[in-house]
């Protein structure tokens, strides 16, 4: 009887043993397979880093042309955005381009498309180019909404139905318009500089950043 207890106490002592180099091995495989793919995101990540370099171009490149031809307009040096003032081109509450901003138009869009198709890396580069109306706080939601939205149609319509520009074609396959409201505006006062126009860069390479984040998510 001794003898069989002890037996059993063996084999189950063999059992468990074998059960915890089973347990060790998954273990290694899941510390080995969470390694490789935190290096294949690194590497992602590298990857990305290195195509953000023409985004920087691009931007640097709008950056001075607007320098050069001296157009004045406030440039992100981050992002790209170019904020026109609404003062430029509209007159308080309107949504029919001044005859000043008209000429403003004329003069700054051959510039700024200029730079997004004067090389292939930068047209690939930039997926769209997307036309922003912004107002202050002052008036509702609904109606501030829907005046951000036409003044931005107002801007687009002109550019490619007033004027002529040897890229015209080219940017009307990358270019939308949006409005966006009051959403960037400080609610508590009504401050001129949020009623504007921006022009805003989508990069491919932002996009596929967020790609890989969610994919490693």
């Amino acid at each position: 009887m001794a003898d069989f207890i002890s037996d059993e106490f063996v084999d189950t002592d063999i059992a468990d043993d074998d059960d915890s180099s089973i347990y060790l091995s998954i273990g290694d495989l899941m510390s080995g397979l969470l390694m490789f793919f935190a290096l294949l995101f690194i590497t992602a990540l590298l990857q990305l880093a290195q195509k953000d370099v023409p985004k920087r171009v691009v931007i640097g490149n709008v950056v001075g042309q607007m320098k050069t031809n001296n157009i004045n307009v406030k440039v992100n040096p981050e992002t790209g955005d170019i904020s026109i003032q609404e003062s430029i081109l509209f007159a308080k509450g309107s949504t029919e381009l001044k005859p000043e901003g008209k000429a403003f138009l004329r003069r700054f869009i051959p510039v700024y498309s200029g730079v997004i198709f004067s090389k292939p890396e930068f047209a690939e580069e930039i997926s769209r180019v997307v036309i922003e109306g912004h107002t202050s706080s002052e008036g509702d939601d609904k109606t501030n909404l829907e005046l951000s939205l036409l003044r931005s149609s107002s801007v687009y319509r002109y550019i490619f139905y007033g004027m002529n520009f040897t890229t015209k074609a080219l940017l009307s396959k990358k270019i939308l318009a949006a409005g966006r409201g009051e959403i960037e505006s400080d609610k508590k006062r009504d401050h001129p500089g949020d009623r504007k126009v921006v022009f805003r860069f989508q990069f491919r390479s932002d996009e596929l950043k967020k790609d890989i984040v969610k994919t490693s998510l």
